[in-house]
């Protein structure tokens, strides 16, 4: 299979589809590689770093979206990206449809064949290509919320461990998955109040098991995110439903009751954000005030950090890149983990709850199938 990585055209997204030593496995099990000039410049990975891993360059995107079988991305296609899909062709990258009606539209026109990384699973239930960015992201969330705790950046003036005879920040975590995980562990471990609120219980068990106390737990009852929004002084937003659009836990309302200064940072913006006032930033300006609060909603953080977020994303997409690779579509028909992630096949929606984000209709990867 002739396996295609064009440049990442958002703005501010360093990140590549495949890093060199991906490509050398991709060469290794005999497909060809082709990648647009410069693709690995936010990597620091050059054009002659890829031809000595077995890729050959191309000048431009449109080569390789004309030439390739499957193409291989980081972020979902722009517009003048999802025109020059065509019929059969393979997407393989992080797409986020359910917020994003004009993608789906192209993406459904083009006829291609579309596989998200944030819905493919693994055997334990759990989302293995969006996990990694999701790590990432947690934990730049509190660097973030660092920085715009600062006054000159509209912030309180607060440290977020506090000093000896000073209380640290009270820093909320709404959603204990991968991200609040994350975000907790960073928190704590500069010596903030941290707490996590989630609607598990069993997985409540297990921060609390995890944290060893350094944490407060919280059933997230309508009540218990009014009354920890309230008396934060930064609130993560780490809430995830796949594939579908995040639900908005803090409302335009509640903004007005807690402190100026305090801080909103937004990891859900990719899926709609879960903040009502909400809306995508990107990194040259991250940040917004709302009612005198400062909200962070850059949608694509793990970005700030390419070489980390590069690496770590490939080492979890590989297997199922060279899956796809090797079988084609026959991949997704054996691979139900796969399967999970097929969210567009020949002008059809397949990913349920995309569908239902947009009202759209749609038929399940086994209904096409059969």
């Amino acid at each position: 299979m002739i396996v295609g990585v064009p440049r990442e055209i958002k703005r501010h997204e360093y990140r590549v589809g495949l890093t060199p030593d991906a490509v050398r496995e991709y060469a290794a099990a005999g497909h060809t590689v082709i990648v647009e000039n410069s693709c690995g410049s936010g990597i620091g990975a050059t054009d002659a770093t890829y031809n000595a891993a077995g890729a050959g360059c191309v000048e431009s995107a449109a080569e390789v979206f004309a030439t390739a079988d499957m193409i291989v991305k980081v972020k979902e296609p722009q517009p003048q990206e999802w025109t020059k899909l065509r019929r059969d062709q393979i997407l393989f990258t992080y797409l986020h449809l359910a917020p994003d009606p004009d993608q789906t539209r192209g993406l459904l026109e083009s006829g291609c064949t579309a596989v998200a990384y944030e819905t493919v699973t693994d055997e334990r239930g759990g989302l293995p290509l969006l996990a990694p960015m999701s790590e990432v992201a947690g934990r730049l969330s509190i660097e973030a919320a660092g920085v715009a705790l600062k006054r000159h950046a509209g912030g309180r003036g607060l440290l977020l461990g506090g000093v000896p005879g000073v209380k640290p920040a009270k820093v909320l975590v709404l959603g204990g998955g991968v991200v609040g995980t994350h975000a907790a562990r960073m928190a704590v471990g500069l010596g903030a109040d941290v707490t996590i609120l989630d609607r598990s219980i069993p997985r409540l068990r297990a921060l609390d098991e995890l944290f060893q106390g350094r944490v407060k737990t919280r059933f997230s009852s309508i009540q218990a995110v009014e009354d920890e929004v309230l008396d934060s002084d930064v609130v993560i937003g780490a809430v995830l439903l796949p594939g579908s659009s995040a639900p908005k836990l803090v409302s335009r309302a509640m903004l007005s009751s807690m402190r100026r200064g305090s801080v909103l940072v937004d990891v859900a913006i990719d899926q709609g954000g879960c903040f009502e006032t909400s809306r995508a930033t990107t990194h040259d300006d991250p940040t917004y005030e709302v009612d005198g609060i400062i909200h962070y909603c850059v949608a694509n953080m793990p970005g700030a950090v390419p070489l980390t977020s590069s690496i770590a994303l490939n080492n979890a997409t590989l297997p199922f890149g060279l899956a796809l690779a090797n079988r084609g579509f026959a991949a997704i028909l054996d691979n139900e983990h796969l399967r999970a992630g097929l969210n567009v096949r020949r002008g059809q929606l397949t990913c349920a709850a995309v569908a239902k984000s947009l009202n759209l209709p749609y038929r399940t990867p086994e209904a096409l199938l059969a």
